[in-house]
């Protein structure tokens, strides 16, 4: 095909290609032991699989309402509801495709060009894309040498932030934020009259045995916050691309204008799916909760016995987030470790605090991890 004659990328490309860290490594194959993935390896239980091929087989192949499903939405503002405490109605639930179309749609609907948007770092990086992508100002918040938020800092820079964007737990530092945080957290964002969009797609994974604490469950939170949900981590669901937004109406109103311009409505059969995955597949999250618990004893035990390695212990998602002591950039370590035929991910790619830190993950098979791990050990011994 001939190249189009002159053209140049709209502006909004332009800026994300100038500021994005996103990090495209080479596919995986041969004997490379993946562990860069922030995707489960389960299958989708079964009987999820079976309520979208029934859904087909009954006629579900039409346009869905825009919103979403009316009885996929019923059954998320009631889970919304009991989480909150608060009646949750109609018009305050949008169905996305994925997360990731929730977040798009989140802040595309809330920033102007010149607007200050304050993210953690590190943070997940398709956060900065998307204020980018709107004409914002990133204003990247560096956590602690725990990776915990910086409270006091984190409140002075607030002032004046037109929104705040955040994971919890972390991606990619398996950090749970605690009780404590989030309700700080509530009162910087109430004083300072700050939006607030809270990515809360690893909740299911919380390994400090104590309750996790959603922003659903602060009333500071209440008027100003989306809250983002995906059924991709959860239901190991990550090819459906299925999540929603819950929010004020006027908020979900906005958000959902920018999903249907792009997107359209999420397609009826995985809504079915959805549906199914929500009332009877809490045992399926359970049981595979249970083993990413195994999993992560198993990475953290490997990764302490490497020599110039300090990790963070990680408290949720599916990650750890090793920082090292070489001078060496994290996207060169990445690419001397795929030689010893590993393959993590930077740190660099979450933010300039994450430089010097390898994000793993272990939502891999025990096998991947025993190996992997083994790997990186070789690798780094040999630059020692």
């Amino acid at each position: 095909m001939s190249s189009a004659l002159g053209f140049k990328a709209a502006e909004a490309v332009l800026r994300v290609e100038r500021s994005s860290l996103r990090v495209q490594q080479p596919a995986s194959s041969g004997d490379m032991v993946s562990l860069a993935m922030g995707e489960p390896d389960f299958d989708t239980p079964p009987r999820i699989v079976q309520a979208a091929a029934d859904a087909l087989q009954k006629g579900f192949t039409h346009y869905a309402p825009l919103l979403g499903d009316k009885l996929l939405c019923q059954a998320l503002a009631e889970q919304v509801a009991e989480q909150s405490g608060y009646p949750v109605a109609a018009g305050e639930v949008l169905v996305t495709h994925g997360g990731t179309g929730g977040l798009a749609a989140a802040i595309l609907s809330i920033v102007n060009p010149g607007d200050r948007v304050v993210i953690p770092d590190p943070t997940y990086s398709l956060y900065a894309d998307l204020v980018n992508m709107a004409g914002g100002i990133c204003v990247p918040m560096p956590c602690r040498s725990d990776l915990h938020w910086d409270l006091d800092r984190l409140e002075k820079v607030m002032d004046g932030a037109k929104l705040f964007v955040f994971c919890n737990p972390g991606n990619p530092t398996g950090i749970v934020h605690t009780r404590q945080e989030v309700e700080a957290l509530g009162r910087i964002v109430k004083a300072s009259n700050t939006r607030v969009i809270a990515d809360e797609a690893y909740s299911d994974l919380v390994f400090t045995g104590q309750p996790f604490t959603s922003v659903l469950q602060v009333e500071a939170f209440r008027g100003r916050t989306l809250y983002c949900q995906t059924f991709s981590k959860s239901y190991a669901m990550t090819g459906w691309r299925v999540g929603y937004l819950a929010g004020p109406a006027e908020m979900i109103a906005a958000a959902a204008r920018v999903h249907n311009t792009l997107n359209g409505s999420v397609n009826t059969a995985v809504q079915r799916a959805a549906l199914v995955a929500l009332k009877e597949c809490g045992p399926d999250v359970r049981r595979m909760f249970e083993v990413y618990k195994e999993r992560r004893q198993l990475m953290m035990d490997g990764l302490m016995n490497i020599r110039g390695l300090t990790l963070n212990q990680p408290e949720g998602a599916f990650y750890c987030f090793p920082s090292y002591d070489l001078p060496i950039p994290a996207i060169d370590m990445v690419g001397i470790l795929r030689e010893q035929g590993i393959a993590v991910r930077p740190g660099s790619e979450f933010g300039a605090a994450g430089e010097r830190h390898l994000r793993l993950s272990y939502a891999a098979s025990k096998e991947a991890i025993v190996e992997g791990v083994a790997r990186l050990q070789r690798g780094l011994a040999r630059l020692y």
